[in-house]
């Protein structure tokens, strides 16, 4: 039985009730919500179920079937109830007050009004993605940001159809981008899904709502969340191993965990919990290597979770760090005859226009002063003159600003953020080679036999050996005779 596909994964042309929306309030701020298609008056409002932003008031009956990343104008709303609930207070010994259940009952009853367009505000409406999910999602604990989550789903390979173990889902950040990373892009259906993500949660709260927000992104089929001490537990599902072949662990301690995730069971120490002589099966998928990245803010976590890994067979083991920086694009004209407009600055371009008005100045003063002592040797009156002839402005007039337009010229500048907007965390990276047995050896080699190829390239025989190394020693037999003839 098909279930229904997530906004997440395909959220078609046009915003639809019952979906989740992101509206874009400002450059970084956004807002998610679930579009409400009511038939009444909700929390007092006649128009409906409203988002009240700084930007006005806006009834979901206008964010409803328009195209994503449309320009919706705030409306002014009728307050409905919650204008009318001094009438719980009402003096007049005549009229007996309703109470505020009867006048939401009564407003609920009636129809929805329709929205009046308001004389300013406006905000765009965005659909959902995981960048846009995890600008706006509520924080229950430190969320895993779009620079480290793009770099850690791309190192763990995680492709459509992977099945990846998530150890400390949090605020869901990552649980969101690792879905649409692994969805295969065919109708999901709850029986056979293929690419799948493994969530566990040790803190109950944060695993109930958790769980609220996949139901409500309709993710249930290719998001499963556990409540469990991984430390402890492991990562197997009701007995039955999730064969993962990524594994992202954003943990306190993740060397703690790391036993669970081998080939063969591991000895548990004082750390990690008894053995309790259960039959053990690995989360992991025999038949294919295993990617692995821990996420820790700390280098001493660092430090111990590399010393663990090593122990446990794991290799290429590095660690990133990754810092993210914005840089704002902008257009730059610098001259000094430039009219004195946002992005001009009139000062000297280069050397040789500094030279070129420093000569016009001086030969103006020269001018004006020669013309002054004629003057004062004419009458013997000293006076002040200003020479700014027709001659003299013509020659380097202003470019008017109708002939060009200035951001199609000018040079491009950019400007780094003051400061760094991120979290220092460090990522680890392994991987586990896959299971490899003496019989799969013998029947590798037997398929393939080595050292007895036939017409290929690397044929190693004895004769090719025997072979290859009477041809490396006869030049130096043959100019040692030469050498003795001489």
């Amino acid at each position: 039985m098909a279930s229904e596909i997530s906004s997440f994964l395909l959220p078609g042309d046009r915003s639809k009730a019952g979906q989740l929306a992101i509206v874009s309030l400002a450059r970084d701020d956004f807002a998610a919500i679930n579009l409400d298609n009511s038939t009444g008056a909700v929390d007092g409002y006649a128009e409906g179920a409203v988002l009240n932003t700084r930007f006005g008031s806006f009834p979901h009956s206008t964010l409803l079937n328009v195209p994503w990343g449309s320009q919706v104008r705030a409306s002014t709303v009728d307050t409905g109830s919650r204008g009318r609930k001094r009438r719980l207070d009402a003096t007049d010994d005549d009229t007996p007050a309703a109470s505020q259940d009867e006048i939401e009952k009564s407003d609920k009853q009636a129809p929805a009004k329709k929205a009046v367009v308001a004389s300013s505000g406006f905000v765009y409406l965005l659909r959902p993605s995981p960048e846009l999910w995890t600008s706006s999602l509520p924080h229950r604990t430190q969320v895993v940001y779009t620079p480290d989550y793009s770099y850690v789903l791309q190192r763990i390979q995680a492709r459509p159809g992977t099945r990846i173990i998530e150890a400390g889902a949090g605020s869901g950040s990552f649980t969101h981008a690792s879905v649409r990373a692994v969805w295969n892009g065919n109708p999901v259906s709850d029986e056979d899904v293929k690419g799948k993500v493994f969530s566990f949660e040790y803190d109950e709260i944060r695993y109930h709502k958790m769980k609220e927000e996949i139901k409500e992104h309709s993710l249930n089929s290719m998001v499963h969340i556990t409540h469990r001490d991984v430390y402890r537990d492991g990562f197997n599902v009701d007995g039955k191993s999730p064969k993962a072949t990524a594994i992202f662990l954003d943990l306190p301690a993740p060397w703690k965990a790391l036993h669970h995730l081998s080939r063969q069971r591991v000895t548990a120490d004082e750390q990690s919990g008894s053995d309790d002589g259960r039959e053990w099966v690995s989360p992991l998928d025999p038949n294919q290597s295993v990617h692995i990245c821990t996420f820790s803010p700390c280098i001493e976590q660092v430090s111990r979770t590399v010393t663990e890994l090593r122990k446990l067979g794991w290799i290429n083991v590095s660690m990133v760090e990754i810092s993210n920086k914005k840089f704002n694009v902008s257009r730059e004209r610098v001259g000094i005859d430039l009219p004195n407009d946002r992005g001009n600055t009139q000062s000297p371009a280069d050397v040789t226009e500094a030279i070129a008005k420093l000569q016009k100045v001086s030969k103006r003063s020269q001018e004006f002063h020669k013309l002054q002592a004629q003057q004062n040797a004419k009458n013997g009156v000293s006076s002040e003159m200003e020479i700014d002839t027709p001659e003299t402005t013509s020659k380097n007039p202003s470019p008017p600003r109708e002939l060009e337009k200035q951001w199609l010229s000018g040079k491009l500048v950019t400007r780094p953020e003051a400061d760094l907007k991120t979290h220092t965390s460090y990522l680890v990276f392994a991987v586990l080679p896959r299971e490899w047995s003496e019989e799969q050896e013998a029947a590798a080699l037997a398929k393939w036999p080595c050292g007895e190829e036939k017409g290929t390239i690397g044929n190693v025989t004895k004769a090719a050996r025997k072979e290859e190394k009477r041809r490396l020693l006869q030049p130096k037999k043959r100019r040692t005779e030469g050498n003795d003839t001489q």
